[in-house]
C-alpha cells in the first residue's frame, strides 16, 4: 500500500475495491454531505459502508464507537438481516481502546463493538481487533496493532467521529499530525464529554491507545460522521480551516478521498454551505452514495 503522502501526490488510489466494469474513480478535495438529520446521516454512512463490503467482500473496515455510529451499526445489522449484506470474510479494526479496561468490562470499547455491531452480524471474531488495553507492555501492543493493520493489507474505509474538539481517535489537539498508534492522554474536555457513561468524572480512564493520525491517513478511504450544534467549531475548523495541530481532523484535508457526512445543524456555520450542497447535487451517477 503507499503511504498516504505519494497517494495525495499521485491523486489517490484509482479503482481499488470497485465492481468489475466501474469507472477508475480520482479523488482529490474533501467530499461533504449534508443530510436533513443525525437519522439520515447514519442511514447514508451505512450505505457507504455497505457498497465498500458489497464491492470487496474481504475488505478492511476501521471502526469507531460512541453514540455518533451507534445508528449506523443498526442500519447495518438491519442490511445484514434483511438484505443479506454478508461481513464473513470483513476484517475490521478498532480505532482506539481505553488503558486498563478488560475486554468484559462495560464501558470498554470490545464490549462495545460486540454487543452494538459484532454479535449481530456474521463476522468471525478472528478478524476483528481491538487494542488491547491491559496489555502488560502498552509500546509493543501499539507497534503490534500497526503490524497487524499492515499485514491485513491496510484498511480500505476507516470510520470516524467528530469531537467537539477536533479530534479524531483520541489523538486531541496539538499533537503530531504524522503519528502512529500509540497511547495518549485524554484532555480534560473529552473527558467531561465522555465521562456520563462512566457516571463519574473520576471513574474516567485518563489514557488509551489509539491509531494515530498517520495512520487513519494511511486508510484508502476516510468516512467522518458529526451530528449536532455541539460539533459545529470543530466542522468549520475541520472543513474550512487551516491545517493546524490544533484540529486534528484537519489533518483529513490531506487525504485524497475523505467523505465526511454532517447534518443541518453541524453545518450551519460552514461558509461554503452552499457550495457543498450544489456539488452533491450535480454529481454524475457512478459518484453518487444513494
Amino acid at each position: 500500500m503507499k503511504p498516504w503522502r505519494e497517494r495525495c501526490v499521485n491523486g489517490g488510489d484509482t479503482g481499488r475495491g470497485l465492481a468489475p466494469g466501474a469507472p477508475a474513480r480520482q479523488h482529490g478535495a474533501m467530499e461533504v454531505l449534508i443530510q436533513n438529520d443525525a437519522e439520515s446521516g447514519c442511514v447514508l454512512g451505512a450505505k457507504v459502508i455497505a457498497r465498500q463490503v458489497r464491492d470487496k467482500p474481504d475488505a478492511v473496515l476501521g471502526l469507531a464507537t460512541g453514540r455518533t455510529p451507534l445508528r449506523l451499526y443498526q442500519e447495518l445489522i438491519r442490511l445484514h438481516r434483511d438484505e443479506g449484506l454478508d461481513f464473513s470474510r470483513v476484517t475490521t479494526f478498532n480505532l482506539d481502546e481505553y488503558v486498563g479496561l478488560p475486554a468484559t468490562h462495560d464501558q470498554s470499547y470490545r464490549w462495545f463493538m460486540r454487543e452494538h455491531l459484532f454479535r449481530h452480524i456474521n463476522i468471525d471474531p478472528r478478524r476483528t481487533h481491538v487494542p488491547d488495553g491491559t496489555a502488560a507492555d502498552l509500546h509493543a501492543e501499539c507497534r503490534d496493532y500497526e503490524r497487524r493493520i499492515a499485514d491485513a493489507g491496510g484498511i480500505d474505509l476507516q470510520l470516524l467521529g467528530l469531537g467537539r474538539n477536533g479530534h479524531i481517535g483520541f489523538n486531541e489537539p496539538t499533537g503530531s499530525l504524522r503519528s502512529r498508534t500509540w497511547i495518549k492522554i485524554l484532555s480534560e474536555q473529552t473527558l467531561r464529554d465522555n465521562s456520563g457513561v462512566f457516571g463519574d468524572f473520576a471513574a474516567m480512564p485518563r489514557h488509551a491507545i489509539t491509531m494515530g493520525i498517520g495512520t487513519i491517513l494511511d486508510a484508502r478511504r476516510v468516512l467522518l460522521l458529526a451530528f449536532g450544534p455541539t460539533k459545529v467549531r470543530a466542522v468549520v475548523d475541520m472543513v474550512e480551516g487551516p491545517l493546524a495541530a490544533v484540529c486534528p481532523a484537519s489533518a483529513l484535508q490531506l487525504h485524497p478521498r475523505a467523505t465526511v457526512v454532517l447534518d443541518e445543524a453541524s453545518a450551519a456555520a460552514l461558509r461554503f454551505l452552499d457550495h457543498y450542497r450544489w456539488i452533491d447535487r450535480h454529481k454524475l451517477d457512478w459518484q453518487k452514495h444513494g
